[in-house]
């Protein structure tokens, strides 16, 4: 059995190394295509393989075809819309993800990116504190969790909403749960998305959502770039300019948010999952997902059915 690690981000050597270790401890064979630069070179990749590990990198139908043994792919992180669900199904191979892994390193992102936020950039320009603020999780997943625990840190009030998440799981973690999105955004100085990118929340924040932030209100994004409808915010914080927006997803209207001078901050690339430990803990955690299936078929983490 041979399992491919195909990044076009590598993963940290460590991380290389503990797949390896997990993967040849089961008798496998590990092979490695790192920073390719054409679609070819991976679909040469991926023909003999048995399983792929992948983090950004897209596996579409194509990429299927030219894996005739492929039997799992495993997107090292939590988000896999850049697998196509549907092809993999078709083609009969489960596509599963590594939730958790990353969370902790997104979470103490979140605070990153507010307390800039909140401070003005750092431009010298007093700014607020976070200390008894109401900070606002649209969906209580593992990330969510791990924000409100460092919210908690800070001395704000939290508040979550999650139509997937029970409110008493929600009010079990300290944390008060609300009925409906609009509430969340009604009653929250501060907004932190956490919502993947589905049929149902892509363009989903926008004008309507945003505006019943109250007066200074910030958002924050960490999840999926798909979920904003940009036009429609860009049109709000032009209108409302005591609004503020930061992310780790640049927007394709980038240019144009950046006119929202000392109102909106996105790092250059997505960096909820840039550190170490997340890089190592999701390489991994993939590893062994892949060798329970292979030898048990555990289907756990499985996306696709």
């Amino acid at each position: 059995m041979k399992v491919l690690i195909a990044t076009e981000k590598p993963f940290a050597p460590v991380a290389v190394d503990g797949i390896r270790k997990e993967t040849e401890a089961a008798g496998y064979e590990l092979a490695l295509l790192e920073k390719y630069t054409d679609k070819q070179q991976l679909l040469d990749a991926v023909a003999d393989a048995d399983a792929l590990i992948i983090r950004s990198d897209k596996v579409d139908a194509e990429v299927l075809d030219a894996a005739k043994q492929l039997k799992i792919v495993v997107r090292a992180g939590a988000g896999y819309d850049n697998v196509d669900l549907e092809a993999a199904t078709a083609h009969g191979v489960v596509v599963m993800n590594t939730p958790g892994q990353n969370s902790n390193a997104v979470a103490e992102l979140v605070f990153g990116l507010l307390v800039y936020a909140v401070r003005n950039f750092y431009t010298g320009k007093a700014g607020t504190e976070l200390m008894g603020k109401r900070l606002g999780i649209l969906a209580f997943g593992n990330v969510g969790r791990h924000v409100a625990r460092v919210a908690k840190g800070f001395g704000m009030d939290v508040y979550a909403y999650d139509a997937f998440c029970p409110a008493d799981a929600i009010e079990a973690a300290g944390v008060h749960a609300v009925g409906s999105q609009d509430e969340l955004f009604e009653v929250s100085d501060v907004v932190s998305l956490h919502i993947p990118a589905t049929p149902e929340t892509r363009q989903s924040i926008g004008r309507t959502l945003v505006n019943k932030l109250p007066k200074g209100g910030v958002l924050v994004n960490t999840a999926r770039k798909e979920v904003i409808n940009e036009p429609e915010l860009l049109d709000l914080l032009t209108e409302r300019t005591d609004l503020q927006f930061v992310t780790d997803i640049m927007p394709d209207a980038h240019a144009d948010f950046m006119k929202l001078e000392g109102r909106y901050f996105s790092t250059p690339k997505k960096m909820g999952a840039q550190t170490a430990e997340a890089n190592i803990n999701a390489g991994i955690a993939a590893a062994q997902q892949i060798v329970a299936f292979l030898k048990d078929g555990v289907t756990k983490y499985q996306v696709n059915k």
